[in-house]
């Protein structure tokens, strides 16, 4: 060993590191580089979630907002004499916000049967009900019950018809996914479940008319019973 290279005690040689050693110390580092940022992640995901529900919820509250206003405007005067600025004022909502969501109050209207009828033709499947109901038909019609004056708008303003071609394909879909969930058909081609599904849909609403036009004398539990009463009765 040379001069230069003999430890002295002022200059002790400094030992390599064994390999052992030398993982360890990685590990350690790793560690605390993980403790350091472990701890923010969970509040920047949480962050992120927050930014992303708040938007969709003012989008949900606007659009709430301006369906109430509607619905409550044309039940006091004629669709037709119902104006944008109207629903603005009513729901206190700005014109170019309302603009962001709809074309018009037509659009607007449209959306709201849209909304109604996706909630009663899915509510059954959606609260998972073990039954044997395929539409909530007493709830469905008790809401239109309740709702007369807005059908009875809704025809006079020439948008009943509106309501009932959208109605069919909801009902029919909503229909269809009961069917598919019931043990009782599994042995029915998809196919014939799409048929006779629609065909059911159409009856509901044939239901619902005659029960309107004779002053709904029936109540709506009768009603439901009766309906699937058909529903099963041609299952057979």
């Amino acid at each position: 060993m040379s001069k230069k290279e003999r430890p002295t005690k002022e200059n002790p040689r400094k030992e390599k590191p064994s390999k052992d050693g030398a993982d360890e110390e990685r590990s350690r580092n790793d560690e605390s580089r993980d403790a350091r940022t472990k701890l923010p992640t969970p509040i920047g995901q949480r962050e992120t979630q927050e930014r992303r529900r708040k938007p969709d919820e003012r989008i949900r509250r606007t659009r709430e907002r301006l369906g109430y206003a509607l619905i409550a405007l044309i039940q006091e005067r004629p669709v037709a004499e119902v104006t944008v600025q109207d629903v603005l004022d009513r729901a206190s909502v700005g014109r170019s916000t309302f603009y962001l969501h709809y074309r018009d109050k037509n659009d607007l209207l449209l959306s709201q049967l849209e909304g109604f009828l996706e909630a009663m033709s899915t509510a059954l499947s959606v609260r998972k009900e073990a039954s044997h109901r395929v539409v909530p038909v007493e709830e469905f019609f008790a809401h239109i019950g309740d709702q007369n004056k807005l059908y009875q708008v809704l025809a006079e303003s020439g948008h009943l018809g509106e309501f009932y071609d959208l109605a069919q394909g909801y009902f029919a879909r909503g229909i269809a996914r009961r069917l598919t969930e019931s043990k009782r058909l599994s042995n029915i081609p998809q196919r014939e479940v799409a048929a006779r599904s629609s065909a059911l849909a159409g009856s509901l609403l044939s239901l619902l008319r005659w029960w309107l036009d004779r002053g709904e004398k029936e109540s709506p539990r009768a009603m439901d019973e009766m309906f699937h009463r058909m529903v099963w009765k041609g299952m057979e």
